[in-house]
C-alpha cells in the first residue's frame, strides 16, 4: 500500500514538476505559402536562346516574367528568362490571367519545374508559375 501512495505521489510531484517548467520556445517560422498558379510548356524555344543555353538549365531554377505591352504578336504576351537570357513565352492559351495579373502589378513568381531533352523542341522545358 505504501509503495503505492509513493508511486501516485511521485507521479504527482512529476506532473506538478512538467506543468511548472517554462515551455520550450519552438523556433518561430515565417510561414511560406506557394500557391501554384499555373503549370505550362515553353512556347518559342527555337526562337530564342534556350537552346544556347540549354546544357546549363535545371529543374527549379528561377525564371522571369517580363510582360510585353508592345508585342506585335500577341497583345497578352510575357517573356520567360532565364539569368537574362529570353528563353521564349508563356504559350499564348496559357498567357491572358498572367498578362492581366502583371499589368495590375502582381508579383509573380517562376521556376523550370522540368528541362529533359525531347526531339520536339515544344516539349523540352515546362515552368511553374506561382505566387507566395
Amino acid at each position: 500500500m505504501r509503495s503505492v501512495l509513493r508511486s501516485a505521489a511521485l507521479s504527482a510531484a512529476s506532473c506538478l514538476a512538467i506543468a511548472a517548467a517554462p515551455p520550450v520556445q519552438a523556433q518561430e517560422k515565417t510561414p511560406h505559402v506557394r500557391m501554384l498558379v499555373q503549370s505550362s510548356p515553353l512556347a518559342g524555344f527555337r526562337h530564342a536562346a534556350a537552346d544556347e543555353v540549354w546544357g546549363y538549365l535545371r529543374s527549379g531554377d528561377e525564371l522571369a516574367l517580363i510582360r510585353e505591352r508592345d508585342n506585335a504578336f500577341d497583345e497578352n504576351a510575357v517573356r520567360v528568362e532565364w539569368q537574362g537570357h529570353k528563353l521564349g513565352y508563356v504559350p499564348r492559351r496559357d498567357n491572358a490571367a498572367l498578362a492581366w495579373a502583371l499589368d495590375r502589378g502582381e508579383t509573380l513568381h517562376a521556376r523550370v519545374s522540368r528541362a529533359e531533352w525531347h526531339p520536339n523542341p515544344a516539349r523540352r522545358i515546362t515552368f511553374q508559375v506561382y505566387v507566395e
